[in-house]
């Protein structure tokens, strides 16, 4: 195990009825508050009411339509209402997407140039405005966490940020807010939450025993009860376990003591930026594929340790027979929540997978990953993915 720094200082409040607490929340920070969100679900279910009902005595600038894959258009957006509005702290309504944006334009707010340099700078990011969010859907964990995801359409690039000074302050935490999530959403959401363990428990770094330990029991937590808020979408202890684990799956408990780039996340985010595709489910398709490229006498032990803790399969003498099957469980478990198996399926063909691999590589840090990738190897597990 490395060393390392853990930072985790987020409120949590976890539970029914904890919405009550947000002007608390709210108020050691000022009156004047940018309230975001994405496409209205907030309004359908009752949630922007209430939210709207607590914020009586404050003074609220609304900033909607945020994209499932945030924009470095909206961030712009956002960070011109916060300096003509003179925003005091940030209230993040909705899921991950609107959390990483909300971060990126709260950094923004003390940045005299152009938000997108911060995306593709983070050493840019200097103050940030306070931020509290509500969360309304378990996958990216940005309600724990000091990263963010953004968008540029115009260049087709999708890059991550991160800073300390962007972890949120107070995040609300309620089950029942998912419980009118589509399926595919929740499915999808699960997806995302399984790929960030598993970008950390595939690394080089040996003896973190400890952070595989908690690794393995979020992910059998994932499979656990996925199925079961997809059949039951109001079941509680469902929703209530998928959203705590969305959390800690990337607060840092789990990566914390390992080094190295992740692979999965810097290719899906190179399909996201030309097709604008749902990131969980671009994961789910591209993470089975990579593991079995990546498969070999090096990494053939992980993967044995991957089907005896998580999928508790029966030991094999054969190692690679037991790999190969607790990939295929993976694979199949993604299936069977209703995720598109292929990319084909997406309507995504291979004319832009050089340019992909090559800015997967550039971009994601590739040759410092697990395995080190070329970009012939990532073109051939998007070829693969079809």
């Amino acid at each position: 195990m490395e060393n390392f720094r853990f930072n985790a200082y987020t409120e949590i409040l976890f539970g029914t009825g904890q919405i009550e607490h947000l002007s608390r929340s709210l108020e050691p920070y000022g009156k004047n508050v940018l309230l975001t969100y994405g496409g209205g679900s907030i309004k359908k279910n009752g949630i922007y009411d209430k939210v709207m009902e607590l914020l009586k005595d404050f003074n609220v600038i609304e900033l909607d339509k945020i994209e499932p894959n945030p924009r470095i258009e909206s961030v712009r957006k956002g960070v011109k209402l916060c300096k003509e509005n003179k925003i005091d702290v940030i209230l993040a309504v909705g899921g991950g997407s609107t959390i990483d944006c909300s971060k990126v334009i709260a950094a923004g707010n003390y940045y005299e140039g152009d938000p997108w340099d911060i995306v593709v700078n983070p050493s840019l990011i200097g103050e940030v405005l306070p931020i509290v969010t509500v969360l309304t859907l378990a996958a990216t964990g940005s309600e724990m966490n000091k990263n963010a995801v953004i968008s540029n359409m115009e260049t087709n690039e999708k890059l991550g940020t991160a800073s300390t000074k962007m972890i949120p302050q107070t995040s609300i935490l309620n089950p029942e807010y998912m419980f009118t999530l589509p399926a595919i959403q929740t499915a999808a959401g699960t997806a995302d939450i399984m790929s960030h363990i598993l970008e950390n428990y595939f690394q080089k770094t040996k003896g973190a025993y400890v952070q595989d330990k908690i690794s393995e029991g979020l992910l059998q937590t994932c499979i656990k009860y996925c199925p079961i808020a997809i059949n039951e979408p109001t079941n509680y202890e469902a929703r209530a376990n998928l959203m705590w684990a969305s959390s800690l799956a990337l607060n840092g408990l789990c990566g914390c003591g390992k080094s190295g780039s992740w692979t999965c996340h810097p290719i899906e985010h190179e399909l996201s930026a030309y097709y604008d595709i749902t990131h969980g489910v671009g994961l789910a398709i591209v993470t089975p594929r990579w593991m079995r490229y990546i498969l070999s006498d090096d990494t053939v032990d992980k993967f044995v340790e991957y089907a005896l803790n998580v999928w508790h399969l029966p030991l094999s003498e054969d190692k690679f027979a037991l790999a190969n099957l607790a990939i295929d469980k993976t694979e199949e478990f993604f299936k069977s929540c209703g995720i598109p198996s292929t990319l084909t399926e997406l309507g995504i063909d291979r004319s832009k997978f050089d340019l992909m691999a090559e800015k997967a590589v550039k971009f994601g840090g590739l040759q410092n990953a697990y395995v080190s990738l070329t970009p012939e190897d990532v073109k051939n597990i998007l070829i693969d993915c079809l």
